[in-house]
């Protein structure tokens, strides 16, 4: 750097800065670094420390060069250096995020990232050890029972990637370490968004005869679950969010619910926010009002606590308690393989339960429906997440604009 340039003064612990000043006998240098109050306690602030009167701004640079190395040095001393798995325990435990979150953050870290390099000094974890890792994890990183030592998607490896990367943020910023090997960015390479999406499985969805053909077959058994499998294809809602709706959510008489809350897939009878963390209402049709206007007399008939304002619509029969999701994923499953059963493969192909929240807003785009009136249904945060998920069932939209246009300008000649 040249003697006549001035460089901006950083506020980030163990960065630094070097700044210019006049003074009676010519321009001076001086540095300036932030340390910690406490070496053993990361958390009690920083203090700033310097020293002037370099004649230029090259020795100011080598003292501020100097004052890292010592700072680095007392703090190695001054404390025990944690292993990455070590680390990574403390930052999962500091975070304030939703509880599926933190369930999903320790998945990783335990089945991912813990057993290769968890016993590594936080200081010794290179760039090139973290891009090795990225790799064999692309070639047998399964750990699941029944994918054992297949390759691990792209959208979990960048997933891993995320969550290392704001750990090892942390400890730079704890003074811990210099700098974050997982931001070298020429080594680590994380997969691309282009290869995530091209990774992406295709989408299993119903025809508008398979759903008819399946709810119809399920009323006619005497599911007692038809009630919730109709509302989630008529919705779009997700099962967490089906299953936390309340009668004092649902407006029987104009016709539409509205989505405040959602079930806690980590533990049972809790309730959260809705993914976006707000609330929507969404239309209802004449039919699935009228299903829901029965399905309330039913359990009114049982007990009159399962109809009241503060019950559950899709709770358990016996006791109005929130049933759980998980159980109720296997409930679909059991429904789905006894329908293909009797009615056949091509009537009913088999699908997730979330695929019915696919299927709701496939048959909505492929109508014509605004991509802005599904994205609102399905609760997406934008319509530009509505349009990546679902771009592949409106293919034929393009060409249907372009006859509209050609038509109307041909038209009026």
């Amino acid at each position: 750097m040249s003697d006549g340039r001035r460089r901006a003064t950083g506020r980030r612990r163990g960065k630094g800065s070097i700044t210019s000043y006049q003074t009676a006998g010519g321009v001076r240098w001086r540095w300036q670094l932030r340390v910690p109050l406490d070496p053993e306690d990361p958390d009690a602030g920083d203090r700033q420390t310097g020293k002037g009167g370099y004649l230029t701004a090259s020795d100011a640079d080598d003292g501020l060069d100097e004052a890292k190395r010592k700072l680095r040095q007392r703090l190695t001393f001054s404390r025990s250096m944690p292993t990455v798995a070590e680390h990574l325990e403390a930052w999962v435990g500091g975070r304030q995020l939703e509880r599926s979150t933190l369930v999903s953050y320790r998945r990783l870290v335990r089945v991912h990232i813990v057993p290769e390099l968890g016993d590594i000094p936080l200081d010794r974890l290179t760039a090139n050890r973290i891009a090795t890792h990225y790799r064999q994890l692309s070639v047998d990183g399964r750990r699941d029972v029944h994918s054992q030592g297949k390759p691990l998607s792209a959208n979990t490896i960048a997933k891993i990637h995320a969550v290392l990367a704001a750990a090892l943020d942390v400890a730079v910023s704890d003074g811990l370490i210099a700098v974050s090997p997982a931001r070298k960015r020429t080594i680590v390479q994380p997969p691309t968004g282009r290869k995530i999406r091209a990774q992406r499985p295709e989408m299993a969805v119903w025809t508008a005869a398979q759903l008819s053909t399946f709810l119809a077959w399920c009323e006619t058994q005497g599911d007692p679950l038809h009630p919730l499998w109709t509302f989630i294809a008529y919705t779009g809602t997700r099962r967490s969010e089906a299953l936390a709706v309340m009668w004092r959510d649902v407006d029987l008489d104009k016709g539409r619910v509205t989505i405040r809350r959602a079930l806690d897939t980590t533990q049972r009878d809790v309730v959260k926010l809705t993914k976006s963390g707000g609330a929507r209402v969404i239309d209802l049709d004449a039919g699935t009002t009228a299903i829901l206007r029965t399905w309330r007399r039913t359990l009114g008939g049982l007990s009159i606590e399962r109809a009241k304002p503060d019950a559950f619509v899709f709770g358990t029969v016996r006791e109005g308690r929130p049933r759980s999701p998980n159980d109720v994923s296997r409930s679909w499953r059991r429904r789905n393989d006894a329908a293909r059963a009797e009615l056949g493969a091509d009537a009913v192909p088999a699908i997730r339960l979330h695929d019915l929240r696919h299927t709701h807003a496939s048959l909505l785009l492929a109508l014509g429906v605004p991509v802005k009136v599904v994205s609102e249904r399905l609760g997406h945060a934008s319509a530009t997440i509505t349009l990546d998920v679902y771009s592949h069932v409106m293919p034929g939209q393009g060409r249907a604009a372009a006859d509209m246009l050609a038509a109307a300008v041909r038209t009026a000649q």
